[in-house]
């Protein structure tokens, strides 16, 4: 186990979970896979498969047809499987509190490993998460 959280610490593998948000969250992960921010210098890699994931990047609010789905997802990521959740809605469901098609925040179905506030939050403090996640996994070692 020692080695594989070394590795994920130098190179983790992200998965993106969009449920259900705005696109505003969607578009600034993407955001940081262009030469730009270009995250895979950090060895931070987009990965296809849940499965082959070290970290979940989740966006939007979720909706109640989602909840399950992001709960199988979960069950299917390797472990250990960091959560980040990233912008308003994620954290607090933003402006789509109080919907009928509305659960919990994202902390109430997965274990969230770090927060990243904002709507839509900058590509910057995406980046900073997954640090904090990456610290976190580092201090629970």
């Amino acid at each position: 186990m020692g080695l594989k959280l070394k590795a994920l610490a130098k190179s983790p593998w992200v998965f993106h979970v969009s449920t259900g948000s705005c696109n505003n969250c969607d578009i600034e992960v993407l955001d940081l896979l262009t030469p730009r921010f270009d995250v895979e210098r950090f060895g931070v890699l987009l990965a296809g498969s849940v499965r082959h994931a070290d970290c979940l990047l989740v966006c939007g609010a979720m909706n109640r047809k989602c909840i399950p789905r992001v709960k199988k997802l979960w069950e299917q990521a390797a472990k250990p499987c960091l959560v980040v959740a990233i912008g308003s809605c994620a954290l607090g469901q933003g402006v789509f509190r109080g919907s009928y098609a509305m659960g919990e925040p994202v902390d109430k179905y997965l274990p969230v490993h770090a927060y990243v506030p904002g709507c839509p939050p900058k590509p910057e403090a995406i980046i900073a998460g997954v640090v904090e996640a990456l610290k976190a996994l580092k201090k629970k070692e």
